[in-house]
């Protein structure tokens, strides 16, 4: 009978990290490959603009019908999606550029409105046992505020 073979957790991780990575490039692939070949056939005119917004509301409405979402999403959100879509088809590097820092001002305005909110942490049970070693002999548990 043959030994079960032994594979440390170190292994285990980087074995998972790797295939994480193989995955991810190949995302990355992919959608360079469906960029370039949609920027192929909008330039040809066999996509437009109003097929681009189309095809986003039609997303919409299967996702609805398969229960993935509540409802339709604001008809300014939608032309907000297809004209981002549109910005990456035409190429318009400045008017990405503007997203992407409209996007980044508003995840830092989130970041400060959140580090605003209270918050609740929980110590771990090693924390408070040194917590109770430190207490004296009444024991008892601990409440830091």
């Amino acid at each position: 009978m043959a030994m079960p073979m032994q594979i440390s957790l170190e292994e285990v991780l980087s074995m998972l990290l790797a295939r994480v990575d193989s995955l991810a490039i190949n995302d990355e692939n992919n959608k360079t490959k469906f960029n370039i070949v949609l920027r192929v056939l909008y330039k040809k005119g066999i996509v437009t603009d109003q097929d681009i917004l189309d095809s986003v509301r039609e997303e919409h409405r299967m996702l609805k019908e398969l229960g993935l979402i509540n409802g339709d999403p604001p008809e300014d959100m939608v032309k907000a999606m297809a004209e981002g879509i549109l910005q990456w088809v035409k190429g318009d590097v400045e008017a990405l550029k503007r997203s992407l820092k409209e996007y980044e001002r508003k995840l830092q305005e989130y970041a400060a409105q959140e580090a605003k909110k209270p918050s609740i942490a929980v110590a771990s049970s090693n924390v408070l046992q040194q917590l109770d070693k430190m207490g004296g002999p009444k024991g008892g548990g601990k409440l830091i505020i």
